[in-house]
């Protein structure tokens, strides 16, 4: 399965490329909603992405939580992400059912309080 379909990566980099514009206007960005959940079927890795660099479009931006109890917002390379494998060996997945219900920064801040994303 691949990491994103063509819809979320047109939408990703479109949102990439309104945040480079909005940066170079006035250095404030947009709060997305995330556009795509992944997640480790067989460990603990969550990633809500909502945006994907258009001068390096394999880095997308989003809020990751590797299992350890602290996500946080930041970049991820998507190949680095396709590479990983959990604890039985499963690929990384694209949430087919996954609808966003807030922006990136509220989900970010839930996680925050809990420890681990909660979409």
């Amino acid at each position: 399965m691949e990491l994103l379909t063509k819809e979320q990566r047109k939408r990703m980099l479109a949102n990439g490329e309104a945040n480079a514009e909005c940066i170079a206007e006035d250095g404030n960005t947009h709060d997305f909603w995330p556009v795509v959940k992944l997640f480790t079927p067989d460990a603990g890795a969550t990633w809500l992405l909502t945006e994907i660099d258009p001068d390096e479009p394999d880095i997308a931006f989003g809020l990751c939580d590797l299992g350890m109890g602290c996500p946080e917002l930041g970049s991820v390379r998507l190949s680095e992400i396709a590479a990983i494998r959990g604890r039985l060996g499963l690929p990384v997945e694209r949430d087919r059912h996954f609808k966003a219900t807030k922006s990136l920064t509220a989900y970010a801040d839930e996680a925050r309080t809990l420890g681990h994303i909660k979409a």
